[in-house]
């Protein structure tokens, strides 16, 4: 028997000085029973930082041909693709052909900068693509966060992101490799 998905919600209040970005989600997480919720908490964060309100969570890590989070304009051209993790390379060339913006976050610590050594060179004849990475210190304790029901607030501003669950905050040094 097939293992389901845990669904999570997330009240997420956005206030992204740096975009001139206001806004509050209600959002539906479905964590696959083999994501981490690490991982889980790197998505959410992802989308923050992205937020816009045409960005929506795909199937990620459960389809191949869909990404983590995904902006799509009204007729379904695929606008912004992204991803949290290590994923292949392959399958980033292939989000490049459908997308026109692909971002990557990696997390993980060394695991990520080996990664990233192995990929570099292809990575970088890929123009549309960036690929960030969250320290490993500052994503485990994203994951502290995580609550079947969440109410978060992230603040971007001057290159500084938190995000704070009323109880504790954290504050997330994004790093730009590409």
């Amino acid at each position: 028997m097939a293992l389901k998905s845990t669904v999570f919600k997330a009240n997420l209040q956005i206030a992204d000085m740096e975009r001139h970005y206001y806004n509050d989600h209600a959002l539906t997480l479905a964590r696959h029973p083999s994501e981490t919720d690490e991982r889980m908490m790197v998505r959410l964060l992802a989308f923050a930082l992205n937020a816009h309100e045409l960005l929506a969570f795909g199937q990620g890590m459960t389809d191949g041909d869909e990404a983590d989070i995904w902006r799509k304009d009204l007729t379904g051209r695929i606008e912004q693709w992204i991803d949290v993790g290590l994923p292949d390379e392959r399958l980033i060339r292939k989000a490049c052909g459908r997308a026109d913006e692909v971002l990557l976050y990696a997390y993980g610590g060394r695991t990520a900068e080996m990664w990233f050594e192995q990929n570099r060179s292809a990575l970088a004849k890929l123009k549309q693509v960036s690929v960030f990475n969250l320290p490993q210190e500052q994503t485990k304790a994203l994951a502290e966060m995580a609550q079947r029901t969440m109410s978060l607030q992230c603040t971007i501003q001057d290159g500084q992101i938190w995000l704070s669950d009323g109880e504790r905050s954290v504050e997330v040094q994004c790093e730009k490799w590409q």
